[in-house]
């Protein structure tokens, strides 16, 4: 019909989401704008030194780029490094209204460890960042899917999608869950992190730490699955053998953008309440181990959580469990399980009444 757009293949059947097909457009990309000299310094700290892995050091550097556009624009400062503190405080001003709490902080973040890196190595005299405060962030709890949600997700087979790519999807769900691992952790897997006997990976975490993780037997089937097929979508595509474990429909190692649509259809298609991200499934994964007494400690370190305050998320996740703990423990919930209490004499109705013994 005339004024409406026609649906794309991709809407109708959601499983059959691939990863974007390359760009065809001829001309090459923009050139990325110049830093300055302290912003190259900081930036070679990030990359070497500090082992901040990519997505970070890419969020920071555009962070300072937009906070030493606004000062020149603004001030005419032609570097960030000759900003005053006035300045500063005027351009984390100007980002109320416009973002939201965490972005703001982050922001914010980048700008004083900027500082403080240049004034640590001798660059300047003054920190004209110091004492510049974060807003408050809202502390909203992780989504997770319940047990009952995960089992309807992962027992999901689609039927439509290439045999190859549902064996590819199914063995990246069971290890996004058995293992608990980030999906950027999951796509830059390699074969020879893998250790199907010993039920372990080899992952690459935050600042490149790496740590062991353990799997099920599960991921070990749907894992064996995929593998029996990968190197017929190589065979295919004709392309050079790789390293990656989970690969494109184009031969080359999956992305993480690739994953999370994938997710999303898979949750549609399994008919959730809810859709999850490939993050969604680390928190189910940390939540389901809590509420199965895991202790905390063990968790962090299987999540590869630098502080035990972001583990503690979890322990407020689950209401069955404060519930379960609350009638365990607290007297009024005992008392309402147990025989109820005798009825008042009417000389203790009496006493308490209003004008009796017990008024003040």
């Amino acid at each position: 019909q005339r004024g409406k757009t026609r649906q794309r293949s991709s809407d109708r059947h959601p499983d059959l989401v691939r990863d974007s097909p390359p760009n065809l457009d001829p001309s090459p990309p923009p050139d990325p704008p110049e830093d300055s000299p302290a912003v190259a310094r900081w930036h070679e700290h990030l990359k070497w030194e500090r082992n901040v892995s990519p997505h970070t050091l890419r969020a920071y550097l555009n962070d300072i780029r937009d906070c030493e556009l606004w000062l020149a624009e603004t001030y005419a400062v032609t570097s960030i490094d000759a900003a005053s503190r006035t300045q500063l405080r005027s351009w984390a001003a100007s980002l109320h209204g416009h973002l939201a709490a965490a972005s703001m902080a982050r922001k914010i973040a980048a700008v004083r460890q900027l500082f403080l890196f240049l004034r640590r190595h001798g660059h300047l005299a003054v920190d004209p960042a110091q004492g510049m405060r974060t807003p408050k962030q809202d502390q909203t709890l992780p989504r997770f899917l319940s047990v009952d949600e995960m089992l309807l997700l992962l027992r999901h087979v689609t039927a439509e999608a290439d045999p190859a790519l549902e064996a590819r999807n199914s063995a990246m769900v069971e290890l996004l869950y058995s293992a608990g691992v980030r999906v950027a952790e999951l796509v830059s897997l390699d074969l020879q992190q893998l250790e199907l006997d010993e039920r372990v990976a080899r992952v690459t975490g935050k600042g490149r730490k790496q740590r062991i993780v353990p799997f099920g037997d599960h991921a070990v089937t749907a894992l064996n699955g995929w593998l029996a097929v990968r190197d017929t979508v190589l065979a295919k595509r004709g392309v050079k053998p790789t390293d990656a474990l989970f690969l494109n429909w184009r031969g080359t190692r999956l992305s993480t953008r690739s994953v999370r649509r994938m997710m999303e259809a898979r949750c549609l298609r399994a008919g959730l309440r809810q859709t999850v991200s490939p993050h969604g499934l680390r928190h189910s994964y940390a939540t389901h181990l809590l509420d199965g007494k895991a202790d905390i400690r063990e968790v962090q370190e299987l999540l590869g959580h630098a502080r035990l305050s972001t583990t503690q998320r979890y322990t407020h996740t689950s209401f069955a469990g404060v519930a379960a703990a609350y009638d365990g423990a607290h007297p009024r919930a005992q008392l309402a399980a147990s025989a109820p209490a005798p009825p008042l004499s009417d000389l203790e109705v009496a006493r308490r009444s209003p004008g009796g013994e017990d008024t003040p």
